[in-house]
């Protein structure tokens, strides 16, 4: 078994060294074994650790999801329904998340459209992150579109 010290053990991991000293500090990795000189050393088996840990981040779990993966993972006697339903309430965090995210970029975008961005100071993207918590600027009439679409007609908008 090869025994690494951390930069070697950033490099196969894709970890970064802060990061596996972190790792380390929040109990996702036992303290590294260390030379007489106080360098830390790591062998293939905390590496590969390591390479889980980067792997779970990447798909977006907290430190305190993967510190339960890890455990699972270590345990070969755990029914897999344990990892299921982990993954499964990270998938329905991920789903309320996108959805917060998609609700974020149609405010903005409906700022942005509302913004003329030309040469007056006047910016409702700005008026609106200036207002306070529980107040709501006031909303400017929308432009009048002469052409209305009214299930799969057209139709004038000035008939309304």
């Amino acid at each position: 078994m090869e025994i690494m010290n951390i930069g070697q053990a950033a490099k196969i991991s894709g970890v970064s060294a802060k990061m596996i000293r972190h790792y380390e500090e929040v109990g996702l990795l036992p303290a590294a074994a260390r030379t007489d000189s106080g360098y830390r050393q790591y062998s293939e088996r905390e590496v590969h650790t390591l390479q889980f840990i980067r792997h779970a981040r990447d798909l977006g779990f907290s430190i305190p999801q993967i510190g339960e993966l890890v455990g699972l993972w270590q345990n070969r006697r755990r029914p897999s329904r344990s990892v299921k339903a982990l993954a499964e309430a990270h998938i329905r965090a991920l789903e309320a998340k996108a959805q917060e995210l998609l609700a974020m970029k149609a405010t903005l975008e409906h700022l942005v459209h509302c913004c003329k961005g030309d040469d007056r100071p006047d910016c409702p993207i700005l008026e609106s992150l200036s207002a306070e918590p529980n107040e709501v600027p006031p909303k400017k009439p929308a432009p009048r579109n002469p052409m209305k679409v009214v299930g799969r007609r057209r139709r004038d908008a000035a008939v309304n």
